[in-house]
């Protein structure tokens, strides 16, 4: 069985429509995906009903943004798999609106400094819920300003290193009001590329606030950053997931769908853990 758990589409920072990504997979011959796209819950039925036409078993999931205020560390969480979903849309309308809100500023900043115009940002973040980085470099790329999304003009812009960025971040929940929302619907909660995220130090109180696994397998995880995570995972007794966290065209990394490989001893825990719960919960109840 070969699956990839972090995808992105349209309608957040990927360059696919979710049609596109599923018939990708399909013809890759990918047999399970996951479609977390950030803040984003939105394309979970579509996602479901393309997946079942093309023979491809799509997770629903997305990826919840939050911040760290004691560590100023921007955190990832996915969420896969939520018996109520719909617990989690006031969370990612928040997060969200507050997004928006942010990139408008880092639109009007870069408009200063380049000749673009919210209005070619906005045509090329069409179809996505907001805007993300990677549609004001694609304007900039449609002006000719750079030719590359993840080049010099881009490190400029948005590296927290460089003293000229235009980085307004926005205000996000706390990672322990993340992961209790997703525990709350249902969810399994899975700490989103720890190293190349750079928050593994916060995992100990994350596994306190009911934290079930972290992403062990990704892109910008070298062997060094998989061995210490595979560590702590076996120390915490936590699930371990991967995925390409495939962006289509605008993949920071040359990796594509189900580019990176999961174990199958711990691809098939994962795939079986809701049911395990279930029936560990259903066997508490009738034993009270």
């Amino acid at each position: 069985m070969t699956a990839d758990l972090h995808c992105h589409t349209k309608l957040s920072d990927g360059s696919m429509g979710i049609d596109e990504l599923i018939v990708l997979a399909k013809k890759k011959g990918i047999d399970t995906i996951a479609i977390t796209d950030h803040d984003c819950l939105a394309g979970t039925v579509r996602g479901k009903i393309i997946g079942e036409r093309h023979g491809v078993n799509v997770i629903p999931g997305v990826e919840i943004s939050a911040f760290d205020s004691a560590t100023q560390t921007e955190v990832h969480i996915l969420c896969y798999q939520p018996d109520s979903p719909d617990r989690l849309e006031g969370l990612c309308r928040r997060n969200s609106l507050s997004r928006k809100k942010a990139s408008q500023y880092m639109i009007l900043k870069t408009a200063q400094r380049y000749p673009i115009t919210p209005d070619l940002v906005l045509k090329c973040a069409q179809g996505s819920t907001n805007v993300f980085k990677q549609h004001i470099m694609h304007a900039l790329m449609e002006c000719a300003i750079t030719t590359e999304l993840y080049g010099k003009v881009y490190h400029e812009l948005f590296s927290p290193e460089s003293e000229a960025n235009v980085i307004v971040r926005p205000q996000f929940p706390e990672p322990k009001e993340v992961i209790e929302q997703i525990r709350a619907a249902g969810g399994i909660a899975v700490l989103s590329h720890p190293a190349h995220s750079k928050c593994a130090h916060l995992i100990d109180e994350l596994v306190e606030a009911g934290l079930h696994g972290i992403e062990v397998w990704h892109p910008c995880h070298s062997a060094e950053d998989i061995a210490m995570l595979t560590k702590i995972a076996k120390e915490k007794k936590l699930l371990m997931t991967g995925g390409s966290d495939f962006h289509g065209m605008y993949s920071p990394t040359a990796v594509g769908v189900g580019g990176i490989e999961i174990p199958q001893q711990h691809l098939s825990t994962f795939l079986g853990y809701k049911a395990k719960m279930k029936r560990l919960q259903k066997k508490a109840e009738n034993n009270a």
